[in-house]
């Protein structure tokens, strides 16, 4: 009888973590914000899908335009990027209630760069690979803030938006 009740518990703890995974497989969720650089404050959308227990694979698009003539160069710059990330969620290791979801993973885009001013302006373009950590907090079945930072990429420094799951 005591390993019958084991059992039971055991199969109703790895059953309860299982449902804490914030993302299903098959799922998707659209994210969207504004983010955090140096070079002006990025406006991103992207969208994450559920490949497999704790790993999602995504795609983001990221614009943003400033104005460089605090210096006296009167440049207008614009960043385009394009985006894919890889994120690992934590939900299941550390037992994260499912209304948490905290990830981490690498990302990889390519940007183009345009530069303006009273000369000819110069265009640029790269490609960036870079790291990212974050987390969501959802106040709803559906809807969460989402926080990250990252770096390595020339897309942003960190971001701050809303996520929907689809």
């Amino acid at each position: 009888m005591k390993k019958l009740l084991i059992t039971i518990v055991l199969l109703a703890g790895m059953a309860s973590t299982y449902g804490q995974n914030p993302l299903p497989v098959g799922r998707a969720q659209l994210n969207a914000g504004l983010g955090l650089s140096s070079w002006g404050v990025p406006v991103y959308l992207g969208l994450d899908f559920g490949v497999a227990r704790d790993f999602t694979l995504g795609g983001e698009f990221s614009i943003r335009s400033y104005n460089d003539n605090y210096n006296g160069s009167g440049y207008n710059h614009s960043i385009i990027g394009v985006s894919g990330n890889g994120n690992y969620h934590f939900n299941t290791v550390m037992n994260i209630p499912s209304n948490w979801d905290f990830y981490a993973g690498l990302n990889l885009g390519y940007y183009v760069w345009t530069s303006a001013s009273d000369y000819p302006g110069n265009r640029n373009s790269g490609i960036g690979l870079g790291a990212q950590v974050g987390g969501r907090y959802y106040f709803s079945q559906k809807v969460g803030l989402n926080l990250e930072f990252g770096g390595g990429n020339a897309f942003s420094v960190g971001k701050i938006g809303l996520t929907f799951k689809l």
